[in-house]
């Protein structure tokens, strides 16, 4: 199996606490038609970078039933803005409009293969990966942007078409992984495309 979910993957499950107090598991989203799952972090700049766009996307597709869930697996030993209290204060300040999952034993972030944050993953109404990848093709400078894949991904499904292109690349920086260094990856790891 590779690193990452392949397209048609069922969505591994999860236990997660967040940032408001509550813990959630897949089953709790079940009343969503389209679930985007990503995987983010507190200190990325191409997080940072790409926020406003991925709260403008999660506002426009919320009336269609989509939901929208962050997890933040990086290790707190490597970059200790990415721990919890600090997930809790990101969420106070800038109110996005999802939950933010703290995944402290990375066990999530290796269920899914997740490569970089942020790196989205879409399922469909029986939980199957439709698409994977980036969000646009420049989160650091949103004013660089010239492609939404992941809107693309959400509108085509919505109309009830197949993603045009179900994987592109996540661009950002690798997920931090405990107890080794800040850049690296998997051995299994790579380019999805």
């Amino acid at each position: 199996m590779p690193f990452t979910l392949p397209i048609g993957a069922k969505a591994p499950d999860f236990d997660l606490p967040a940032t408001d107090g509550k813990r959630y598991k897949l089953s709790d989203f079940d009343d969503a038609p389209v679930l985007v799952i990503f995987f983010t972090c507190n200190h990325c700049p191409y997080v940072i970078g790409s926020d406003e766009v991925t709260r403008q996307t999660a506002l426009k597709f919320q009336p269609r039933g989509v939901r929208f869930v962050g997890i933040n697996s990086n290790s707190k030993n490597t970059y200790p803005e990415d721990d919890f209290p600090h997930m809790v204060q990101r969420m106070k300040e800038h109110r996005f409009p999802w939950v933010y999952l703290h995944d402290e034993t990375q066990d999530v972030a290796r269920a899914y293969g997740a490569l970089r944050t942020p790196h989205f993953y879409v399922f469909d109404r029986a939980r199957r990966l439709i698409y994977t990848g980036r969000g646009v093709d420049n989160p650091r400078d949103t004013s660089k942007i010239t492609v939404n894949d992941l809107e693309r991904a959400l509108e085509e499904h919505l109309a009830g078409k197949p993603a045009s292109v179900p994987v592109t690349n996540p661009i950002g920086c690798n997920v931090k992984w405990e107890g080794r260094p800040a850049h690296w990856m998997p051995p299994e790891a790579c380019d999805l495309v």
